[in-house]
């Protein structure tokens, strides 16, 4: 059965992050406006969010690096699983490109085989393709999630992935 879950960022969409902040002055007051500038997000600024256990099996840890706004509907982070961690099946409604930057992991589209993915390595999952993706047993892993929302929605959470289907290969 399908669980529609909304959130703002995901790894795959995994849980709801927090928006850029607009630059702020002394005490937290936000700086007067004017011309447009860059806003610089310094590593570490935004505390990361670990996986529900409604949605992952094992320890999944979400780096937020960015989120959509009025000009960019997109949103960005960082996601490191623990060896054996891994999503849930799910789906997103406009896609998501996965990097994979460190470690060993798999990634499965339903009714296919399961792919070991490496750092370097590219993932594309596209619109409403149902798929899970983590780390081996033996390696921690980590992407980068890049995607975008549909009317607010970025990720539709659906059953576990079964320890069968994980050690299918």
């Amino acid at each position: 059965m399908k669980k529609p879950f909304l959130l703002g960022m995901t790894l795959c969409a995994v849980a709801v992050f927090a928006s850029a902040a607009e630059p702020q002055g002394q005490a937290g007051q936000t700086v007067a406006s004017g011309p447009p500038a860059q806003l610089i997000t310094r590593a570490g600024e935004q505390k990361p969010i670990y996986g529900s256990a409604d949605y992952f099996t094992g320890r999944a840890r979400v780096d937020p690096l960015f989120s959509a706004n009025e000009d960019v509907n997109a949103y960005g982070a960082y996601v490191t699983f623990d060896p054996g961690s891994r999503t849930a099946w799910h789906t997103h409604p406009a896609g998501q490109r996965l990097v994979v930057t460190s470690g060993i992991g798999l990634t499965q589209e339903w009714g296919k085989p399961v792919q070991v993915i490496r750092e370097g390595d590219v993932v594309w999952c596209p619109p409403e393709v149902k798929h899970w993706h983590g780390a081996t047993a033996n390696s921690a892993m980590t992407h980068l999630a890049v995607g975008r929302s549909v009317d607010g929605k970025s990720v539709t959470w659906m059953e576990k992935v079964t320890d069968e289907q994980y050690n299918a290969r």
